[in-house]
């Protein structure tokens, strides 16, 4: 027999159960389009994470935490016989910062791949407008280098924010729901409070939104002198250095370059934010597996079709051993049905998943501030690669679901069969 002879008689076999073959056929569609839906789903909400990531904060920052820690200035020179210790070096409220920041800058600036550099200085306030508090993180920054660090230019909601924080030593930019929290808008006043219980009365000249809730509820910017001030720091002191670079997929690489350079705790982007990313990873994950079972069943539909036409041809196969047709061909012939059922599910079920998908993507809902990220939309990332997965994966689920019915088809005796001590 060759092996069209074998297709042929796959075909005759499912189409004398058309109903039954069609439905089965379905539930791989269906499957199919599942995967294919989840895993662009999975992807774009991933992606979406990942891209607000980059854009919201800096792609490396150095710390100010050293590596190779000072040595103080009486223990440098180490007399024979002799030692020396220092009382109280370090104490709980000491704020660890980069001393004379212009000389690390000095030092990272000959790296090509650094585009921006923005030194910065944080503090935890309590912002309050009359009767209204709420805690914040204050960021001071040097305006003009802070435009494209964390795209913050690109999220203002006033497009000259930053150029009238620049020329407004106390003014501060809020983050949109920050900014409703308090009930101000632009030009009220607001008071900074901090750790010590100074205030600080400060003007609102713009607000950001950078789509990342956490990030607007609780973040102002302030000039990096008030910041300082507020800080008790000398203007050469600074909590952190902020940097851009042109290619992303090298931040792990020049962080632990800049770090041997400046001796201080420098960190990349995805490290800053390794437990979010393994999150969103792991839901996915979890998420491709549980969505995989519907292939399942649907290769026990497979299944359950071809048992069926293996008692209902119990007879026929008997004939066609009788007749010398081997094993093999048999089980090649019942495994083609599998594999038909499997292709037809699957080239039906990949462009379903494409429509379910721009369908999604087109729907619009009220943006909410109860998740992570602020988005008006479910974010899917089709690609090719994904269709490519789900259609080999159908396929092959399917050709295993017929491997067990098939070998039952050569399992009977035709002599058996014949005399009907083996019954249909």
């Amino acid at each position: 027999m060759t092996f069209l002879d074998h297709l042929q008689f796959a075909y005759v076999h499912l189409r004398e159960r058309k109903r039954q073959t069609v439905l089965t056929a379905l539930g791989v569609a269906i499957g199919s389009a599942m995967m294919i839906t989840t895993i662009a789903v999975a992807r774009g909400s991933t992606k979406n994470v990942f891209t607000k990531l980059i854009d919201i904060a800096p792609h490396i920052t150095i710390g100010a935490e050293r590596i190779v820690p000072d040595v103080p200035d009486n223990v440098i020179q180490i007399t024979p016989g002799r030692f020396s210790f220092v009382q109280k070096n370090v104490t709980t409220d000491r704020k660890v910062i980069i001393k004379n920041y212009a000389e690390v800058v000095q030092t990272i600036r000959p790296i090509r791949e650094i585009e921006d550099i923005s030194p910065f200085v944080t503090s935890k306030v309590l912002a309050r407008n009359k009767t209204r508090y709420t805690p914040c993180f204050a960021k001071g920054v040097v305006p003009s280098l802070e435009t494209d660090m964390a795209n913050l230019k690109k999220n203002l909601l006033e497009p000259g924010a930053l150029s009238e924080l620049a020329w407004t030593p106390n003014g501060v930019i809020l983050g949109d729901m920050l900014a409703e929290k308090l009930k101000v808008v632009y030009r009220d006043r607001v008071v900074l409070v901090d750790k010590n219980g100074l205030e600080y009365p400060v003007t609102v000249v713009g607000r950001f939104k950078s789509g990342f809730n956490e990030k607007d509820k609780k973040e102002a910017y302030l000039n990096l002198a008030l910041a300082q001030r507020m800080e008790s720091l000398p203007s050469n002191s600074v909590t952190g250095i902020g940097l851009r670079i042109a290619d992303i997929g090298q931040a792990d690489a020049i962080a632990a370059r800049i770090e041997k350079l400046t001796g201080y705790d420098t960190k990349s982007w995805s490290e800053s934010n390794k437990n979010v990313l393994e999150f969103y990873n792991r839901n996915s994950t979890i998420t491709l597996v549980l969505v995989a079972f519907v292939f399942v069943v649907a290769g026990l539909g497979v299944s359950s079709v071809m048992t069926t036409v293996v008692l209902q041809k119990v007879r026929d196969i008997a004939i066609m051993r009788s007749m010398g047709v081997q094993r093999q061909s048999i089980t090649l012939i019942f495994m083609l049905e599998g594999l038909m059922i499997g292709v037809m599910g699957v080239l039906l079920g990949s462009p379903v998943g494409h429509m379910t998908c721009q369908i999604i993507e087109s729907i619009r809902f009220q943006a909410s501030s109860a998740g992570v990220i602020s988005s008006d939309r479910i974010n899917l990332f089709e690609t090719f690669d994904a269709h490519v997965i789900v259609i080999l994966f159908g396929i092959i689920i399917a050709i295993i679901s017929s491997v067990g019915p098939a070998r039952r088809a050569t399992s009977y005796l035709p002599v058996k069969v014949l005399r009907g001590e083996v019954g249909a």
